[in-house]
């Protein structure tokens, strides 16, 4: 990579950097004391626990189920204070980011891992918002691979069925090149339905009858609203 390259990916990830920020402010601002709240996981929903971490150090009294042990442990880390959903089944709120999400407020979801427990958050909360930077908007899902969570043994099955669907299926690797292990301990296979997903509902219910299919990450008729970042800016959109 040459140096002027180099230096426009840096300025367009500050860029997006910004946008999240400003995405996960306005969410932070829906945050009313005493509410239960959905924390999500990735870079997105990380910018609204420090933020929601900063309020509650100012005195803001809220309690939060997080969707991850990466987004757990930054919780308490930051004071915030987390029950589950034994103990607190309906959430008023959640918020998260995504990876895609397209005019109806489909998504895609998982790029980090958390899919199985970011879908049963916002399936229990009231209120589900996404936070994202203009990177995130398509008109049509696919361009990011689907992340399917499944269990190990299921593999060679399910690569096969996701084949004749004309997906490229990868099994995503941790860093020392074994497969990645979720907080629930199963494996995902990234599916590349390239270049679009013409019916993400059409596909999101075939993928659920499917034995050995834990989750996947079509989050479909989910999303009340996505708060849209664009440097200093945001956007509220509804479906």
């Amino acid at each position: 990579m040459n140096q002027t390259t180099k230096v426009k990916k840096d300025g367009v990830a500050r860029m997006n950097d910004k946008a999240k920020q400003s995405a996960a402010n306005a969410a932070v601002e829906m945050v009313e004391n005493g509410m239960r709240l959905g924390i999500g996981t990735g870079s997105t929903a990380e910018h609204f626990i420090q933020q929601l971490g900063r309020r509650v150090q100012g005195g803001l009294s809220v309690v939060g189920v997080a969707t991850s042990e990466r987004s757990a442990e930054l919780c308490r880390d930051l004071g915030i204070a987390l029950t589950d959903l034994d103990e607190t089944p309906v959430l008023d709120l959640a918020v998260d980011g995504a990876d895609e999400f397209d005019g109806a407020l489909n998504l895609i979801k998982g790029g980090g891992g958390a899919l199985l427990r970011e879908k049963i958050v916002a399936g229990a909360a009231e209120r589900f918002v996404v936070i994202a930077d203009a990177s995130k908007k398509v008109d049509i899902l696919g361009a990011f691979p689907l992340p399917v969570e499944i269990i190990p043994m299921a593999r060679q099955p399910l690569t096969g069925r996701l084949e004749k669907l004309d997906a490229v299926v990868t099994l995503r690797q941790a860093a020392d090149g074994a497969p990645f292990r979720t907080d629930e301990n199963h494996w995902i296979l990234d599916c590349a339905f390239g270049p679009t997903i013409d019916n993400p509902m059409e596909l999101a219910q075939t993928l659920s009858t499917w034995p050995g299919v834990v989750e996947h990450g079509l989050f479909c008729g989910m999303t009340e609203q996505v708060l849209l970042g664009n440097g200093n800016q945001v956007q509220a959109i509804t479906g």
